[in-house]
């Protein structure tokens, strides 16, 4: 293994695009620590470890930290993260499949391809604003701003530029690293941010335990021998059980048709069509997670001050929803597993063309064995996606459930169990497998052993790789 990281380094092109890329993720880790001016830091740093993410606004701003790579409770010059970014290339996604000029668009190819990036950038920065606008009236609101900028207008435009300015910074450190570095520039950013946690995440593990077999002596020292098995096997399987369904392919038979020139017979090879079982990737997560934010925001406005005893039944029953939609609740569990169904079966629709595939297939002279080219392959494509994504969204359920139950169930700190499943999860073991096996390729290029290959596996790949 350490003979095969050293070729990493000994091939010049892979070099510099390694350190290339460490250089970027470093200038990110350090504007991460820059704060907004104006900001009273421990003010906002005090109300986010009061309610330890009970709130919605607190579970918000948990959720766009974990997967944007900013972190809105130190209210930094990167607080959005990429968030803005990542959601305007959500959108345009989604309309290229329903506006006929966007679909004709993608269809040019490189071309079309960098127009839609430039269309995103554009959408980038109203969203930007938009959201900044949100924060920085949430911490007037609630005394987090310094005496001195307290309705201040120069705190507004200083915070929506530095909040406007680390997000385009961010986008333009992701195109930097795809163009120049090794990997996907955003994905690599996100990993970066879920990763920074993880040292802290440790600590708090390790204050926590007292390493006994029975419940604690010490009220604050909650984590006992049982629950660290319980934790380190559970991560060690849910991460085997991440790589194995992110890998995962419904392989179909393709046969090539024959075609005779001359005295030459061409065509008529045997290949496999692969079909993702996890198609939608982490993209169900997170937009069910994100609209599960809101019926937080909503209930916990309905239900008026908690501490009004003589309250009517409306207001009980709001203040029950609003109890049963914290995290953790059986009806926020429940309406969180049919919101990842939907949205799996969603994406994959979108995402997912039978009939375009098919007549790809028919025009190359390939087809299913058994089945005619045009319809039937294509109703047989949409068949089968939609068995296989039955499983991939039953994964995604269980992947995204675990930290919770876990966490409400076992009592043990969120920001332990969030490392068990979810969407912190998924992106770090996609972006992992991306890495090692873009590293592979520039190794085996150049006639040197694959980064996973010992030398009695001659030549063994990644089981998935395309390379």
């Amino acid at each position: 293994m350490f003979k095969t990281l050293l070729n990493v380094f000994r091939v010049p092109e892979l070099r510099n695009k390694v350190l290339f890329t460490l250089f970027m993720l470093l200038v990110y880790r350090v504007g991460f620590h820059i704060p907004i001016p104006g900001v009273n830091q421990s003010a906002l740093e005090a109300k986010m470890q009061e309610g330890a993410g009970t709130t919605a606004v607190e579970r918000f701003a948990n959720y766009a930290s974990l997967f944007s790579g900013g972190n809105l409770s130190q209210s930094t010059i990167f607080g959005l993260g990429i968030m803005p970014y990542i959601s305007a290339s959500i959108i345009l996604q989604l309309l290229t499949t329903v506006v006929p000029a966007l679909e004709k668009l993608k269809k040019e190819g490189q071309t079309g391809q960098r127009k839609i990036q430039e269309w995103t950038r554009y959408l980038t920065v109203p969203l930007c604003v938009v959201q900044a606008i949100f924060w920085l009236g949430y911490m007037h609101q609630n005394d987090m701003v310094q005496a001195g900028f307290q309705g201040s207008s120069l705190f507004w435009i200083m915070g929506i530029f530095s909040l406007t300015a680390g997000c385009i910074f961010l986008m333009w450190l992701g195109e930097q690293i795809d163009e120049y570095g090794l990997g996907n520039g955003i994905s690599l950013i996100i990993m970066a941010g879920i990763l920074s946690r993880m040292p802290y995440a440790i600590i708090l593990v390790i204050e926590t335990s007292n390493f006994s077999l029975s419940g604690a002596a010490d009220p604050q020292r909650t984590m006992t021998l049982g629950k660290l098995i319980f934790l380190l096997a559970s991560f060690v399987s849910i991460t085997a059980g991440s790589i194995l369904i992110t890998q995962a392919q419904r392989r179909i038979p393709i046969q090539q048709a024959k075609h005779t020139r001359g005295r030459k017979v061409y065509g008529g090879a045997k290949q496999y069509l692969p079909l993702r079982v996890n198609h939608g990737g982490v993209m169900p997560i997170i937009f069910a997670q994100s609209l599960m934010l809101f019926p937080g925001f909503l209930f916990s406005t309905l239900a008026g001050d908690p501490n009004q005893v003589d309250v009517g039944w409306w207001t009980q029953s709001m203040r029950w929803l609003n109890l049963e939609f914290t995290r953790g609740g059986y009806v926020y569990i429940i309406t969180e597993i049919a919101m990842i169904y939907f949205f799996a079966y969603f994406w994959t629709t979108v995402q997912f063309q039978p009939k375009e595939m098919a007549s790809q297939l028919r025009d190359y002279g390939s087809f299913i064995p058994g089945l005619r080219p045009g319809k039937r392959t294509a109703d047989y494509l949409e068949r089968v996606m939609m068995r296989i994504t039955f499983v991939g969204a039953a994964f995604l359920a269980i992947i995204a459930v675990i930290p919770t139950a876990v966490s409400a169930w076992l009592d043990i700190d969120w920001q332990i169990t969030a490392f068990l499943g979810g969407t912190g999860l998924l992106i770090v073991v996609s972006v992992g497998l991306d890495m090692v096996q873009r590293i592979e390729a520039n190794l085996l290029m150049r006639n040197y052993s694959g980064f996973l290959s010992s030398p009695g596996a001659k030549g063994k790949r990644i089981k998935g790789s395309q390379y």
